[in-house]
């Protein structure tokens, strides 16, 4: 996985997508489990930023944290 960022930042980046993107993070998140079925974290955030036009930033945190739910989901 590439290097991610600091947990604070990565809530901030997280907070401002809705404004930013005018989508919640939960339709961002909803839109990368009905997405392709890309396995790298890279793929996953590259493939956002072309379909829509995402800044880096922002999809990097998105599927960031779309993996972190989906461990915890795992851990369940």
């Amino acid at each position: 996985m590439s290097q991610l960022f600091s947990e604070e930042t990565h809530r901030n980046l997280l907070a401002r997508i809705p404004h930013c993107t005018g989508r919640e993070v939960s339709d961002w998140l909803r839109t990368v489990e009905e997405g392709p079925a890309l396995v790298r974290f890279e793929e996953k955030v590259t493939w956002l930023r072309h379909e829509y036009d995402l800044a880096y930033g922002h999809a990097k945190a998105i599927v960031h944290e779309y993996d972190l739910r989906r461990a915890a989901r795992k851990l369940l």
